[in-house]
């Protein structure tokens, strides 16, 4: 079956609208999750439901400020879905799947996901889950929208950055490890932070996908700038210096 794409330049109504309640996508296609999440969830949250694949890209929008993504959907599976998704919004995503292999886990974190909840999940644990997600995504909101450091610029809402006026292509994992550390200038964060914090709120804490993408960061400054901005701290962590 041919996948279906859908335009979400076309379709995406950016609207200024002031809504009090956050709006949540639970897209699944069992009829009994739905129903069941969309129950308890409903009263702190508006909410939208898909059935499959195409359903979510249709939804999605409607930009709804988290997705709770089913992983096996007819009609484009959550991972197409989501690197879909993930080209027009910035929401989180949450993973809800069976899969318990490490491969599918990681699989799923490098198709854009923010989390992965196993199923059978307890509906305590999900809201809490949920409440952090948009808490924190609140928190980048209000963030000032750039700040410069020194010949560095960013633009924590276009999430870009400029050296010299030149734009540095950063990835996502790479652009919020960026925002994490020039956020707190002079902070000290180890490994197992900055992967709590990037890469999910239960990831077991990856020392060497961190040294990797502060590795890659560095190399891109370093092609225009003498400056490192991201300083080792021996036996501690990293730190922002710019």
């Amino acid at each position: 079956m041919a996948e279906k794409t859908i335009d979400f330049a076309k379709t995406i109504k950016r609207t200024e609208t002031f809504t009090l309640r956050y709006k949540i996508l639970i897209a699944d296609d069992e009829p009994g999750i739905v129903d069941m999440m969309k129950s308890y969830f409903s009263t702190e949250y508006d909410i939208l439901t898909a059935a499959n694949g195409r359903e979510v890209l249709e939804k999605a929008a409607l930009q709804p400020d988290l997705i709770l993504l089913d992983v096996n959907m007819p009609e484009a599976d959550g991972f197409e879905v989501c690197r879909q998704v993930r080209e027009y919004l910035t929401c989180p995503i949450l993973f809800l799947t069976a899969r318990i292999e490490s491969a599918d886990k990681i699989y799923g974190f490098r198709a854009g996901a923010d989390d992965y909840i196993v199923k059978p999940f307890d509906l305590d644990e999900l809201g809490a889950r949920i409440a952090a997600h948009l808490r924190r995504e609140q928190r980048r909101q209000n963030t000032a929208a750039v700040r410069f450091f020194g010949e560095l610029s960013l633009d924590y809402t276009a999430r870009t950055v400029k050296i010299k006026e030149t734009p540095v292509s950063l990835s996502r994992r790479e652009f919020d490890i960026v925002e994490l550390l020039s956020l707190h200038p002079g902070q000290v964060f180890d490994r197992e932070q900055i992967y709590e914090a990037v890469w999910g709120i239960d990831g077991n804490g990856n020392s060497d996908t961190v040294m990797e993408h502060i590795r890659k960061i560095r190399a891109k400054f370093s092609l225009l700038s003498l400056r490192s901005y991201i300083e080792t701290v021996w036996g501690v962590g990293y730190k922002w210096v710019g």
